[in-house]
């Protein structure tokens, strides 16, 4: 990957990355691993980048389809491997972040689906519903319903009312 390429197209949108990725990320490990699958996915798609849209736009797109994608590839070898497991083993999910409730924060949202896991990281990152409907793939009248409930569901996840 080009030095000048990564300063000018990556590095300019890597808070969001990060974010994205550790959203859908439980370790360290994994969230590097995502972040920079994230990034060679964006150099070797940029040719595929057809203006028809905001760069950011396209970056936020793509960071969320490949997150996404490991993420199912992840749960197909996790079940494929779960029979290992020892019936009722307790896993403990490390802290990623020194804030415990930016922490606890990532942990309910690794609870929601992946659609809404990206529909609010978007929110948080204050996009407007057009811009996340863009994102996601949407229409935008979905969008403000969506986030209700989504804002819902992770205070019942924050209060302990969902586990």
């Amino acid at each position: 990957m080009n030095n000048d390429f990564y300063s000018s197209s990556i590095l300019p949108y890597a808070a969001i990355i990060i974010k994205i990725c550790r959203a859908y990320t439980d370790t360290q490990e994994d969230f590097e691993d995502y972040y920079q699958e994230v990034c060679l996915q964006i150099w070797k798609s940029r040719n595929n980048f057809n203006g028809q849209s905001e760069w950011s736009t396209w970056v936020y797109r793509l960071s969320l389809n490949v997150n996404m994608t490991l993420l199912k590839k992840r749960k197909n070898n996790q079940k494929d491997s779960s029979s290992d497991l020892l019936a009722g083993e307790a896993t403990e999910e490390p802290q990623a972040f020194a804030d415990e409730s930016l922490d606890k924060l990532y942990r309910a949202i690794r609870q929601l689906s992946e659609v809404d896991r990206a529909v609010i990281l978007l929110y948080l990152e204050e996009k407007s519903y057009q811009e996340i409907a863009d994102i996601i793939g949407t229409n935008s009248n979905n969008i403000g319903v969506r986030i209700k409930r989504i804002k819902e569901r992770l205070k019942k996840i924050l209060d302990g009312k969902v586990n």
